[in-house]
């Protein structure tokens, strides 16, 4: 269970490294004032960064237990440790 949670913090930290730079090529794809060729490089660009970069594979999981389910965001406890 404890490899899940130090994935989950390497995938924390590698969005969190990677988000202005994916920020920056996501605002630049949606120009259409740029040629197509410029928004080509652009996509190439935004595949080469790690898939792990990407806010959709953070998973909010529960600190003290890890539990990934049935966690509540605002306390980031499980509805276990809650009761």
């Amino acid at each position: 269970m404890k490899y899940l949670v130090e994935k989950d913090k390497k995938r924390r930290y590698l969005f969190y490294k990677h988000e202005k730079k994916r920020v920056i090529l996501k605002a630049l794809l949606r120009n259409e004032n740029l040629s197509r060729g410029t928004r080509w490089k652009i996509t190439h660009k935004l595949s080469n960064l790690s898939r792990n970069s990407c806010l959709s594979r953070v998973r909010n999981r529960c600190v003290p237990s890890g539990r990934p389910r049935g966690v509540q965001s605002y306390f980031k406890l499980s509805r276990i440790m809650l009761r």
